[in-house]
């Protein structure tokens, strides 16, 4: 009975709303001194668009440059414009990080079936267990959510800011990069500062690197393990997204049922990686409808 309850809650997903959003650089890769226009976007497969966010909600937009300093891009943002939401300027070899957080602004309310789908979904087990606990499951569901993005953009050879944590509410993080472990892709999750266990990490091709793949879910997901870790394939020659979702429950006067934080880690691979495996495992479509 209870895994006929999890199909068909997997099997209702689609009308929730859960896209993800992530940092689009035109080029992942640009030789020293180079630039490259920005987009911010939001959707899977055919419903991928420029997000709509409003820049009052975006908190934080930074480069991390590999010798430590950090850039504020948040002036140089132009939303929305037709060459794109903004453009940056590499100087340094070795790995950047674009960063951006949004604030926890985000609104989303709906139907018990739907939100319990939605968090399925999402690997958001401890929630759905919350809902139970506190006799919720048959109401709707609300939550506020927040935005957590990374983009890596590599300048020449060298790790860089990659693998250093960027202080986001929720990140991804390599733990090997670029190269370091033939064939294998480890990452951490972290919450609030903290190895996360339990998450469930998404790993999705982007093609001609600023499209995804029409209509194609996840290629692979993982769990993460006590330590925040998860190991995927070395990804072939492409651009990726990684992405997570968490979430942890309010209080009883709050104006959500919970405070969720989208996560995302988008990167380019030049060539094939050591060991790297072309196959895709088949992904279930993401749920439908959007946020900005």
């Amino acid at each position: 009975m209870r895994i006929w309850l999890v199909v068909g809650l997997a099997l209702a997903a689609g009308a929730a709303q859960a896209h993800d959003f992530w940092i689009q650089p035109q080029a992942f890769a640009v030789e020293a001194g180079g630039a490259t226009a920005i987009t911010l976007q939001v959707g899977d497969g055919a419903e991928r668009q420029r997000s709509s966010i409003p820049r009052r909600r975006i908190v934080r937009f930074e480069a991390l440059t590999p010798d430590g300093t950090v850039r504020d891009l948040a002036g140089a943002l132009t939303l929305g414009a037709s060459g794109g939401d903004t453009a940056a300027r590499f100087e340094a070899p070795g790995a950047h990080v674009l960063v951006l957080a949004t604030d926890a602004d985000g609104r989303s309310r709906l139907p018990a079936e739907k939100f319990n789908a939605y968090l399925v979904e999402e690997g958001l087990i401890p929630a759905l267990e919350a809902r139970k606990r506190a006799g919720r499951s048959e109401r709707e569901g609300s939550e506020r959510y927040r935005r957590a993005a990374k983009a890596i953009v590599q300048v020449d050879d060298g790790e860089g800011a990659a693998m250093r944590p960027a202080g986001l509410p929720l990140e991804i993080v390599p733990l090997a990069w670029p190269r370091t472990e033939a064939g294998r892709l480890p990452v951490r999750v972290l919450f609030e500062g903290k190895a996360l266990a339990g998450a469930l990490v998404k790993l999705t091709e982007l093609t001609e690197l600023t499209e995804l793949a029409g209509g194609a879910g996840p290629q692979a997901s993982r769990r993460t393990d006590a330590a925040g870790e998860a190991v995927f394939a070395a990804p072939s020659a492409g651009a990726w997204r990684l992405s997570v979702v968490w979430t942890k429950p309010l209080g009883p006067d709050a104006d959500a049922d919970f405070e969720t934080t989208f996560a995302t880690l988008s990167f380019g691979v030049s060539a094939p990686w050591p060991g790297a495996c072309g196959r895709r495992t088949a992904g279930a479509r993401r749920p439908g409808g959007r946020r900005p």
